[in-house]
């Protein structure tokens, strides 16, 4: 969609872009929608370009559907992002009246793109594959379709030798979290360095099975939270099928192929902000083996960095009462191996709060190299 008024426009026909012009007859006041996902009803992330700002002058954004998102409630302390150059990303004033989210910035250039958070496009999603082929020393293990034909790479760090533990990384099941690609970032650029004395004894015993993007289709079209087919990836982990969730179909095939010892699923959570894991306590078969492993990953990874907590996240599941069509759920259950679900905000880490990017593409890196420290640390009691 490309709407103008006279010098005015505002655009989104662009990789992930997302949203609906209503009125820009004052280009002070932009009046706009957010548009949901394709076949479904859920709707949060926007991203568009505005062009013909006028410098020196503040310019008001208003989205007025905001009220009836999928997470509402999440738009209380949050804040858009936008960058002069779709690169540098920073936080602007932002008001959510009840109904509507508003947001300004005083123009300092005539052109500025504004996001949910700040995007993982495709194009540095191919960059980031050939820096893990040929800086990192991965391999494309293989590559399966999404729904309109993107490539899922599964990338694999290590010789794959019998009795190596096998690691598992996913992200981005949910097309809105760029946050989890931006995690797998770090890890693939921390996977670049040969003297790294942690590394090397993590992979000494382990290999590592990456997958950068599990829903490409969704995160071009600007979704927030389901794939061309309008199904939710992580809701589908009892029920994939090659016409409706291919994508978690050729995860599951992969597992079941060469088998899974840890598994780390990568997303960002929209209300609560704070970095947080979620495990599989309310799984039937969960034992005291895997909450002592838990306990451990947290505990490290708590002490290693400010930007992990364990006080603020999801509630427990019961006992016995988990919601196995998850993927942390259901691989933990299916491998009796370690399984969690790794959340980062879309606002700002309440305990290392940032004034102008909030919690951050650049942040998310960092956090994907402490994740294989912890990793490292405990690879000798995965099983």
């Amino acid at each position: 969609m490309t709407v103008a008024h006279r010098s005015f426009e505002i655009t989104a026909n662009f990789d992930s872009g997302n949203i609906e012009v209503l009125d820009i007859s004052n280009p002070l006041q932009a009046l706009l929608a957010i548009k949901p996902d394709t076949r479904s009803q859920h709707f949060q992330w926007f991203h568009f370009k505005a062009s013909g700002l006028h410098v020196g002058q503040e310019h008001w954004f208003r989205l007025n559907n905001a009220s009836k998102s999928s997470y509402h409630k999440a738009w209380d302390g949050y804040q858009a992002v936008a960058s002069y150059d779709h690169v540098n990303w920073f936080r602007v004033p932002t008001i959510f009246e009840g109904d509507c989210l508003r947001f300004s910035l005083e123009a300092t250039e005539t052109h500025a793109w504004f996001a949910y958070f700040e995007p993982y496009s495709r194009g540095r999603h191919d960059w980031l594959i050939d820096q893990a082929l040929s800086k990192a020393g991965t391999e494309l293990l293989a590559t399966g379709k999404s729904v309109e034909g993107r490539d899922i790479q599964l990338l694999r760090k290590g010789s794959g030798a019998e009795g190596q533990r096998k690691i598992w990384i996913i992200a981005q099941q949910h097309p809105g979290e760029h946050m989890a690609e931006w995690f797998m970032e770090g890890v693939i650029e921390r996977l670049q360095q040969h003297n790294d004395p942690e590394l090397n004894k993590l992979l000494a015993s382990a290999d590592l099975y990456l997958v950068p993007n599990m829903n490409p289709d969704g995160a071009f079209h600007g979704h927030l939270r389901t794939n061309a087919m309008g199904k939710d990836l992580n809701r589908a982990w009892q029920s994939a099928s090659q016409d409706a969730s291919p994508e978690v179909l050729f995860v599951q095939q992969q597992m079941e192929k060469y088998g899974v010892d840890l598994f780390l699923d990568i997303h960002g959570d929209e209300e609560i902000p704070y970095v947080f894991t979620a495990g599989c306590e309310g799984n039937p078969g969960y034992t005291p083996r895997i909450a002592k492993l838990e306990e451990h990953f947290r505990s490290h990874l708590k002490h290693l960095t400010r930007d992990f907590q364990t006080t603020h996240g999801y509630t427990r599941d019961l006992p016995g009462k988990a919601n196995m069509t998850l993927a942390c759920n259901s691989v933990g259950e299916k491998f009796d191996c370690l399984s969690l679900t790794l959340e980062m905000p879309f606002k700002d880490n309440n305990d290392a709060p940032n004034a102008r990017t909030g919690w951050s593409g650049k942040r998310s890196m960092q956090l994907g190299k402490d994740v294989l420290s912890t990793i490292a640390e405990m690879v000798g009691t995965l099983r």
